[in-house]
Formats: C-alpha cells, sequence, structure tokens
C-alpha cells in the first residue's frame, strides 16, 4: 500500500469516522486526510491581519495564493470577531465580501468558498452568489434562520461554540452540550445532519486555560458524530502561552494544529496556508505508520 492511501484510512483506522459534505457542485471527502481552510478577513480590523486584503483585488490575489499552497477551501470573513470588535451590521459585510465573492465565482474558483457569518441576510445573498458553505460562530444562537438559509441552498454549515463570558458548570461537558444544541438547531430547519460541521471555538467565550483543556481534551467532541474544525490559528492562547505577538506565533500554531490532527480534527483552519498543509500531512502519515 502507498503512502497516500493509508493517508486514505486514518479515520477507518480509528472509528470509522468519515463522509462527505456536498458543497453545491463540490465534494469534500472528510476524515481520508486532514483538510485544510484558508483564512481571507477581508476587514480593517480583524486581529492578525486587518487591512492587509481590505480590497477585492488583494483578497483575490491572496485567495488564488491559498489555493496554491494546498488549500482545500477558502473562508471569507467580512466582519471582525477579535474580542472587543464592533458589529458592522449586514450591509457593511456584504459591501465587503461581495466584491470578493463575486470576483472569484466569476473565475471557476477550483475549491470551495465558505462565507464567515451569522447573520441569515448576508448568508442568503453569499449563497445566491455562488457560495458553498457557511460558517457560523454562533452555532444558530444569533440567528438561527441562517440554518434555514443553507437548507433551501443545500450548502454545508460550520457551527461553533460560542458564548457570552467565561463562566461553566462542566468545560468540556458544557461545549459538547451546546454544540449538540446547534446541531439540533440545523437538522431541525432542514439541514442534513451529514452536512453539519461542529468547532469548539477556541478563543470564543474562554480563558487561556480553558482554551487549553478544550484543546487537551478535542477527542471527546468526537461523540457528536460530526468532522471537527479546528481553529487556532495566531490566537491569544498562543500568545499568552508563549509570550508572543501576533506576528510570532507560527510554530505554536503549528504546535496547537498538529495536536489537535493526533486528537481527531478533520479540518484546520489557519493563515499560513503553506506551513500548515505541511504540517497537516506530516501528521496523517505519522498517525497511519
Amino acid at each position: 500500500m502507498q503512502p497516500e492511501e493509508r493517508i486514505g484510512k486514518r479515520i477507518e483506522k480509528e472509528e470509522g469516522r468519515q463522509g462527505v459534505l456536498e458543497c453545491r457542485g463540490y465534494r469534500l471527502a472528510w476524515g481520508e486526510r486532514t483538510l485544510v481552510m484558508g483564512i481571507l478577513n477581508v476587514t480593517p480590523d480583524s486581529f492578525s491581519d486587518g487591512g492587509r486584503y481590505f480590497g477585492a483585488g488583494r483578497a483575490r490575489e491572496h485567495a488564488w495564493e491559498m489555493v496554491e499552497q494546498g488549500a482545500d477551501i477558502i473562508d471569507i470573513g467580512g466582519e471582525s470577531t477579535r474580542p472587543g470588535a464592533v458589529s458592522v451590521g449586514a450591509a457593511e459585510e456584504l459591501r465587503r465580501l461581495m466584491p470578493v465573492l463575486e470576483s472569484l465565482v466569476a473565475e471557476d474558483f477550483p475549491v470551495p468558498i465558505s462565507v464567515d457569518t451569522y447573520r441569515a441576510e448576508t448568508a442568503r445573498e453569499a449563497l445566491a452568489c455562488g457560495a458553498h458553505m457557511l460558517n457560523d460562530i454562533w452555532g444558530l444562537k444569533a440567528d438561527p434562520e441562517l440554518a434555514a438559509v443553507a437548507a433551501a441552498y443545500r450548502a454545508p454549515v460550520i457551527l461553533m461554540h460560542n458564548q457570552h463570558g467565561t463562566e461553566y458548570r462542566d468545560l468540556m461537558e458544557d461545549v459538547r452540550a451546546s454544540l449538540r444544541r446547534s446541531v439540533e438547531l440545523a437538522v431541525e430547519r432542514g439541514v442534513p445532519r451529514e452536512q453539519v460541521v461542529i468547532d469548539p471555538g477556541i478563543g470564543f467565550g474562554k480563558d487561556t486555560a480553558q482554551n487549553l483543556k478544550v484543546l487537551k481534551h478535542l477527542r471527546q467532541l468526537q461523540v457528536l458524530g460530526r468532522p471537527i474544525l479546528l481553529g487556532t490559528s495566531r490566537k491569544s492562547v498562543i500568545g499568552n502561552t508563549l509570550g508572543l505577538p501576533v506576528d510570532e506565533r507560527l510554530e505554536g500554531t503549528a504546535a496547537t494544529v498538529a495536536w489537535g490532527i493526533a486528537q481527531g480534527a478533520d479540518i484546520v483552519r489557519v493563515h499560513e496556508v503553506k506551513e500548515m498543509v505541511r504540517v497537516a500531512r506530516m501528521m496523517d502519515a505519522i498517525i497511519l505508520a
């Protein structure tokens, strides 16, 4: 058996966890290898790259660059979700998103485009334009109608754990219960369970110690039976742990990505695509050695 064939058996060797996300013309097989989602922030104020790709031309170029580096999905966000960021509203979010999305769709972009929004209005416009999946940082708790929009367009939806504050009765059980409810909300509004991805929400509603604990026990989320997306790239848990600014968190990101894959993450959401693709491929090979 060739190495690439062994990688294709990673999840089968573990718990038989694998499946396909039908992304409106694209098929993403999860469980065969770790999928890499490249981050494209078209905002002036994101915590790590605010303003760098704030413009359709630069954003389009970076999207293509990430695909060339091995990204399996591109996730476009039009509103910063950093702590303390001000909500911009659907109109401004769409004003930032749509020129980039329209350009990529017109160019027959080779991988699925995810739109990072928790608003049904934004989701509807993006999917109508040709986006392929949705990424909701509030797990349908901010706008449950986003699920109905996803269902109408037959688009997968990523549901992240989030909450106001950092108070928990039992951290991992509370995160599991919240994600379970998010999945139920999606299914109740017509999204097939097979089209749902879960995200533990590193950096959202959690302090540094809690983020580290969620990472440590990430495998516990496999009981929900859905693919797990992990987003740790450049986040404060790395900065606080290592005492490093945003632009010096590459190695910390690599460590959390490698650990996450070892603990069952199926998709990793990252800024440095080239480097994290290499980390992912190495981890896939080790797991199957």
